[in-house]
C-alpha cells in the first residue's frame, strides 16, 4: 500500500521531469516560444493546487478510496489529451486537467498516512515515501532523455498515460478505505469551509506548511530553469542534462534515507531545523556563485545537488509535523499544504526564467528568497 501511495505522490515529478528534456523540442514542434512552452509547467502546477484544494476537504467527507479511483481514471483521459494535443493552447489546457486529476492522488495519499499514523511513525513513513518518490525524478529525466529521440515528447505523454493506468490498478488492488464513517465530516460547503478555516487558524500547522511549501519553491526554481541553464548556458546535451538532473535527484533519496534512520533518535523539529539551515546556506552560496563567479559551472552544479539534498531532509519532517497538528481534518490539512506548495511552484518558473539562457542569476535569486522565507516560516513554529 505504501508503494502505491508513493506512486500516486510521484505523479507530479513524473509528469514534470519526464518531458523536461523535450521542452525545447516541444516548443519547436508547436511553433511557440520557450516562455509559452514553460507555461505547460505553470498550468500543470496550478492544476495540482486546484485538485488538492477541491478534493482534500471532500475526502474528509466522502472517504479516501472513491476520490482516488475517480481522480486516477480522469488522469488517464488527461494524459491521452496531452499526447494528441494539436497546439500549445490545447496542450496547456490538458496539462491543467492532468495536474487537477493528479492532485487528487497526491493529497489523498498523504491523508491516508495521516489517518493511520502520527508522531515519529508518521515522520518515518513520509520519509520512506520521499525515498520511493525520489526514484521518480531520478528515473524520469533519464527515461525522457532516452525516449525523446525515438518517440518524441508526444510518446512521453503516452508513457505517462500508461503509468496512470498502472496507478489505477494498484489503487483498486492495494488501497483500502482508511477513514471510518464515524470520523467523516458533513458533505456541504459550510463544513468544507469550516475545515479549511480550522487548519488555517492553527499557527504551528501554517508555519510548518509554509516552511515546506516555500522550500519547495526554491527547488522548483531549479527544476524549471535547469533545462535552459544546463543545456543552453553551460552547453551540455539533453542526455547529459538528464544524467545531471538524475544525480541531483539522488540527493533527495539519500537525505530521506538518513532522515528515516534519525527519526526516533532525533526529534523531527530538530531535523527540520537542520534541513532549513542547509537550505539557507545553499541559497546564499548559489547567489554568490552566480554573481561573483558565473563561469564556475561545476560549483553551480554542486550547489544544485546540495539544494535537492537539503529539501529531502526538510520535506518529510515538515509534512509530518504539519499534518500532526490537524489529525481530525487531515484531508483539509493535506489539501492546504499541497495547494500552497503547487501555487508557489506555479509562480516560480516565470521568475526563475527571466534571464532566459543568458544568466543563472534569476534562478539563484528566487532560490535565495524562497529559502529565507522558509526559514522565517519555521521560526514562527518555535514561539509559544
Amino acid at each position: 500500500m505504501l508503494a502505491t501511495l508513493a506512486l500516486l505522490s510521484a505523479i507530479a515529478p513524473l509528469a514534470i521531469d519526464m518531458y523536461l528534456p523535450g521542452l525545447p523540442a516541444l516548443g519547436a514542434d508547436l511553433h511557440t516560444s520557450p516562455a509559452a512552452a514553460q507555461l505547460t509547467l505553470t498550468t500543470f502546477m496550478l492544476g495540482l493546487a486546484a485538485g488538492q484544494l477541491l478534493m482534500g476537504p471532500l475526502s474528509d467527507s466522502l472517504g479516501r478510496r472513491r476520490p482516488l479511483v475517480l481522480g486516477t481514471t480522469l488522469l488517464i483521459v488527461a494524459g491521452i489529451g496531452c499526447a494528441v494535443a494539436p497546439s500549445i493552447g490545447v496542450l496547456v489546457a490538458f496539462r491543467f486537467i492532468q495536474g487537477l486529476t493528479g492532485g487528487i492522488g497526491v493529497v489523498v495519499a498523504r491523508a491516508v498516512i495521516a489517518d493511520r499514523t502520527e508522531g515519529d511513525s508518521a515522520a518515518k513513513l513520509f520519509s520512506i515515501m520521499m525515498i520511493i518518490t525520489s526514484a521518480a525524478p531520478v528515473a524520469a529525466p533519464l527515461i525522457g532523455g532516452a525516449l525523446i529521440g525515438p518517440i518524441g515528447w508526444r510518446g512521453i505523454f503516452g508513457v505517462l498515460t500508461g503509468l496512470a493506468v498502472l496507478m489505477l490498478l494498484a489503487v483498486l488492488a492495494f488501497v483500502p478505505e482508511s477513514l471510518p464513517r464515524e470520523r467523516r465530516h458533513d458533505f456541504h460547503a459550510g463544513a468544507i469551509a469550516r475545515n479549511v478555516g480550522t487548519v488555517l487558524k492553527n499557527r504551528r500547522y501554517l508555519g510548518y506548511t509554509l516552511c515546506f511549501s516555500v522550500g519547495f519553491g526554491a527547488m522548483f526554481a531549479y527544476i524549471s530553469a535547469s533545462p535552459f541553464i544546463i543545456q543552453d548556458l553551460m552547453g551540455f546535451s539533453p542526455g547529459v542534462f538528464s544524467l545531471l538532473f538524475a544525480i541531483n535527484a539522488v540527493g533527495i533519496g539519500m537525505a530521506g534515507t538518513v532522515n528515516t534512520r534519525l527519526v526516533g533518535l532525533v526529534r523531527p523539529q530538530r531535523l527540520l531545523a537542520i534541513g532549513v539551515g542547509m537550505l539557507v546556506t545553499v541559497g546564499v552560496a548559489m547567489m554568490l556563485t552566480t554573481v561573483l563567479a558565473p563561469d564556475l559551472h561545476w560549483l553551480l552544479l554542486v550547489l544544485m545537488f546540495c539544494l535537492t539534498s537539503s529539501f529531502g531532509l526538510t520535506a518529510g519532517n515538515a509534512t509530518a509535523l504539519a499534518l500532526g497538528q490537524v489529525r481530525e481534518t487531515a484531508g483539509s490539512g493535506s489539501a492546504v499544504l499541497g495547494t500552497l506548495q503547487f501555487l508557489i511552484g506555479a509562480i516560480v518558473p516565470p521568475l526563475a526564467g527571466l534571464g532566459g539562457a543568458s544568466s543563472a542569476i534569476p534562478m539563484a535569486t528566487v532560490v535565495l528568497v524562497c529559502t529565507l522565507l522558509s526559514a522565517a516560516a519555521f521560526a514562527t513554529t518555535l514561539r509559544e
